[in-house]
């Protein structure tokens, strides 16, 4: 009946995030949370909720049956495809009124707005910190559960974020990809 009426009774404590089921609610409170009980087991990759999972699963597999008829781009994913493809047609692209910005994907242009507004609807469960974007908050959620999920496999080193990982594992590697543009010093 709910469906019908529009009645949400069940409501996020921490957003206005509101929903017709309880189930949803379990899985939207991940997103406060970090929590991702559902693992690839291929990487380290880890989602709130099965469907997700399944999605990048498509990312391993290296098939990529949906081909843009305009260029050569490939993907795993039609709702890929289909996102790609307004960038050629211009069509349901979404714009924004206050600056030239232009995009194909709704929840890219729904974090850009919010950019604008100076909005955080994110917010931290231990403590103050507000946030705009959901991968911000789950960097941030580590500081309270001290989770270190990206390992060097050359030495003990951990760290709670990929891009440290792939800085750190430059000092086993001794690649210097940075060049003065003064004098050849790396």
């Amino acid at each position: 009946m709910q469906t019908h009426t529009g009645d949400k009774p069940f409501a996020c404590s921490m957003c206005n995030f509101k929903t017709t089921k309880n189930y949803s609610l379990k899985i939207h409170m991940r997103m406060h949370t970090g929590h991702k009980p559902f693992e690839c087991s291929e990487c380290n990759y880890k989602a709130a909720d099965k469907s997700n999972l399944r999605r990048h699963m498509h990312t391993h597999s290296g098939v990529k049956p949906f081909e843009c008829s305009e260029c050569n781009y490939k993907t795993a994913m039609k709702s890929s495809l289909t996102i790609h493809m307004r960038t050629h047609t211009g069509v349901d692209l979404f714009e924004c009124s206050m600056c030239n910005y232009k995009g194909a994907d709704k929840s890219n242009f729904h974090r850009h707005i919010i950019a604008h507004a100076g909005l955080k609807p994110l917010k931290c469960a231990e403590c103050e910190y507000k946030t705009a974007r959901k991968s911000d908050l789950v960097i941030h959620m580590q500081i309270h559960t001290g989770a270190k999920p990206y390992q060097c496999s050359e030495c003990n080193f951990k760290t709670g974020l990929k891009s440290s990982l792939k800085i750190h594992l430059r000092t086993h590697s001794g690649d210097k990809p940075f060049e003065c543009s003064l004098c050849s010093y790396k």
